[in-house]
């Protein structure tokens, strides 16, 4: 798999795209990951990526000729599943989009900035538009690195134990039951019972009762895309 992250703030995706799952998933060759300043793709000395709105509205907008010009590139040189733009306005972000694009052979993500960009990219090269919440960021970085964290580390061998992935939250629209290691007892605080029981079965009962139980107070919402 292969992710193009084209920003103009590159410098804030360094740390996030080169430690921990990330970092293993790039060592053993499950994942390609580039960042791409677009600022390289312009042709002033000022290196110019913005400039002010038509109509005078407020804020600076991201120009169309260099996004045009590295999306043409890349697109150049191998086939593109989606071109993702990370948007406030756009689909929100959730764990079955993760499970989607972490079957896809190549993607790019187009980190929105200023105002944002100018509209003749997302309608003429952008084929997603992804929110991760209904708040604005200063830019589209953390987005970026939010995305593609949560699709690497379910590209199978990304994790060491594959099926901690499966069992994560939103995989089946419920949210994980509770988790315990040593010691059985802190403090007086005691780990349930069952879960030192030994009995798989009931095990497995109990923590999709609990799933069930956490997910209708914390997020019912969730259960009604389970009907």
């Amino acid at each position: 798999m292969r992710i193009d992250i084209l920003t103009v703030v590159p410098e804030l995706l360094s740390s996030p795209l080169n430690e921990s799952i990330l970092k293993r998933a790039r060592q053993k060759g499950l994942v390609e990951i580039h960042v791409h300043n677009i600022r390289d793709y312009t042709t002033d000395k000022h290196r110019t990526v913005d400039d002010y709105p038509f109509g005078g509205e407020a804020g600076m907008v991201m120009k169309v000729e260099p996004v045009f010009r590295v999306v043409e590139k890349l697109k150049g040189e191998r086939h593109y599943d989606e071109i993702i733009y990370t948007s406030p306005d756009g689909q929100t972000y959730d764990q079955h989009e993760a499970n989607r694009l972490s079957t896809l052979e190549n993607i790019i993500i187009l980190c929105g900035h200023y105002k944002g960009v100018d509209y003749r990219i997302r309608e003429h090269l952008i084929t997603k538009e992804i929110s991760i919440g209904d708040y604005v960021l200063t830019g589209g970085e953390l987005a970026a690195a939010i995305i593609t964290d949560s699709v690497v580390r379910i590209v199978p061998g990304a994790i060491g134990d594959e099926a901690s992935a499966l069992t994560d939250c939103f995989q089946d629209n419920l949210l994980a039951p509770p988790v315990y290691t040593r010691p059985a007892e802190f403090n007086g605080w005691k780990v349930p019972e069952v879960l030192l029981s030994g009995d798989f079965a009931r095990i497995a009962e109990w923590q999709e009762n609990e799933a069930w139980e956490r997910t209708q107070r914390l997020r019912p919402d969730l259960l009604e895309k389970n009907r």
